[in-house]
């Protein structure tokens, strides 16, 4: 046996004969693809943290805000009872829901209330219609008005029906009642509460409700169901149940006391929930209210989207706002006309700045490149602030012009909270952002190319604009849409100086996140913005082509 023949590694069972093997005996083919495999998993390890960071702060955050513009389970979920039941109520006709809807009501609000979820409620349906918050708060006060009939009654019968332990004996499981009975705080947790056997189908409102209130107690204000006396919601629930139940086969705990009331609640003074809610508040009975509350039941919606375009849903379908009530159109209007002012104003004024820095010497350019790049050094805010003052009508700029005789003093000119104000100030702010992208371009043009044009009998306009010019449109390209899309959605600087004619839609996006909380608009004018903007980037890329656009 020769040495090479010792030293040979064997091929492995699932090499072919004749088939290629790598040193470890394996199929070529087969080693080469376990290779790749390894080389793009330790490729992929390597940029994991940037892509769970894009993911964490750019994917996410924009799912968020797709999925909040057409939300709308706050409806649903705070009035399930009174929703459901308006899912039959036709609201064409002009007549108000039926009893049981009020009923329901009602009890939805109740639990809501207290909860401290009716509010936000409210603030919802105050988004649609105006009075719909005031209406939930004051109703939220009221409620007890309604319990409290069958409250009173049941206290005068039985004092019991007025204490703690009698209700949880009552209603509760009786091996939950003396884990409840023998708990100390000391202990930690509490007994969840579990109901008694039979209970449901006994007084079915009755174990629901105290079943909610169990919860509350005990989750929310971690308070014994052996102490905390139950809502008045309970007892007007038990008398409902003992009205339409029969409660003479019980023979639990607290029978005695359950069959006295029983046989009382037939002489007991009654109320309609709806009276009862037209007491609260007589805009229960208005229909609009009804309607809107039906609208925007269903757990997804696209009201955000139809008010983001200035429509609102109706009965009869999708219609236009009226006239004095469309500003979402005109700032959308607003918004695209005024970037795309800005943008060409960089480029008029950032073409030149480029040219003349890639045509100096780099010791000079270097320096004038300091200028260009001083604005980043200084706060977006100062900036602004300083050109307020530079445009106000007593500012500098007019003080000059008056000292120059070329304007009035009576006449001074409004430079500032207009567009103009705006165009200007944005301008200045978002100039680097055009002038780096050109001066990167034009550094690669060889300026043998202008001479050649000139020895050839070239004008210099005819060389300019038949050589460099071509050239240095990639830089033109890459500048415009960085502009465009931080003019876009610039809020600051509008807010500052743009008074009411020259603000953006996003300043009405800002005002919706932090001053109406209205998220689910500002979400959906967030969606059509970045929409417009996807749009218009794919055009772009139609009509000129991405792959031109160059930073050098």
């Amino acid at each position: 046996m020769t040495d090479a023949t010792a030293g040979a590694v064997p091929a492995s069972k699932d090499a072919k004969p004749g088939q290629m093997v790598a040193a470890d005996g394996r199929p070529l083919k087969e080693s080469l693809n376990r290779a790749l495999r390894l080389q793009k998993m330790r490729a992929l390890m390597l940029i994991a943290p940037l892509l769970l960071f894009v993911l964490l702060t750019f994917i996410a955050p924009i799912a968020d805000m797709l999925f909040r513009s057409v939300q709308n389970g706050i409806v649903s979920e705070t009035l399930p009872r009174a929703t459901a039941g308006l899912s039959d109520w036709d609201a064409t006709t002009g007549d108000l829901p039926d009893e049981s809807v009020y009923e329901g009501l009602y009890y939805d609000l109740f639990i809501a209330a207290e909860r401290k979820l009716h509010t936000r409620l409210g603030s919802r349906l105050n988004y649609e219609m105006t009075g719909m918050s005031s209406l939930f708060r004051q109703s939220g006060r009221s409620l007890d008005d309604i319990g409290d009939v069958y409250f009173d009654q049941f206290k005068d019968l039985d004092k019991n029906w007025d204490e703690a332990e009698p209700w949880a004996a009552l209603m509760g499981d009786a091996d939950w009642l003396q884990e409840m009975q023998a708990w100390k705080k000391a202990d930690g947790e509490m007994p969840e509460f579990e109901l008694a056997d039979g209970m449901e189908k006994l007084l079915p409102r009755t174990a629901e409700t105290y079943a909610a209130f169990a919860v509350f107690a005990q989750v929310d204000e971690g308070k014994s169901l052996l102490k905390e006396e139950p809502w008045v919601l309970v007892h007007t629930a038990l008398y409902q149940d003992l009205m339409a139940k029969d409660v003479s086969g019980y023979s639990g705990p607290q029978a005695e006391m359950l069959k006295a009331a029983d046989a009382a609640v037939s002489g007991f003074e009654s109320v309609t929930f709806k009276d009862g809610m037209n007491a609260i508040d007589d805009d229960w009975l208005s229909h609009t209210v009804w309607q809107t509350i039906k609208t925007y039941s269903p757990e997804f919606t696209n009201g955000y989207f139809l008010n983001a375009v200035d429509m609102q849903k109706t009965p009869d379908g999708p219609e236009f706002r009226s006239e004095n009530q469309r500003i979402y159109g005109l700032l959308f209007k607003r918004t695209m006309f005024m970037s795309l002012m800005i943008t060409g104003s960089c480029i008029l004024l950032g073409y030149p700045v480029a040219w003349l820095l890639a045509n100096l010497p780099m010791r000079t350019a270097n320096l004038l490149m300091i200028l260009v790049l001083l604005p980043f050094w200084t706060s977006l805010l100062v900036r602004t602030s300083a050109w307020k003052v530079m445009l106000q009508q007593q500012g500098v700029i007019n003080d000059v012009l008056v000292w120059l005789g070329l304007v009035n003093d009576a006449d001074r000119l409004v430079m500032i909270n207009n567009q103009f104000g705006t165009i200007v100030a944005m301008t200045h702010i978002l100039l680097p952002f055009m002038i780096l992208p050109l001066y990167s371009v034009m550094q690669t043009i060889p300026p043998s190319y202008l001479r050649a044009a000139k020895s050839l009998g070239a004008t210099n306009w005819t060389a300019f604009w038949r050589v460099y010019f071509p050239q240095s449109v990639p830089g033109i390209g890459a500048g415009s849409i960085l502009v465009f899309i931080l003019s876009i959605g610039y809020y600051i600087t509008p807010e500052i100086v743009g008074g009411t004619t020259g603000t953006f839609i996003s300043n009405r996006i800002a005002y919706h996140i932090s001053s109406s909380l209205n998220w689910g608009l500002a979400a959906a004018l967030g969606t059509i913005l970045l929409a417009v903007v996807l749009g218009l980037y794919w055009a772009y890329d139609k009509i000129v082509g991405i792959d031109n656009v160059k930073l050098g």
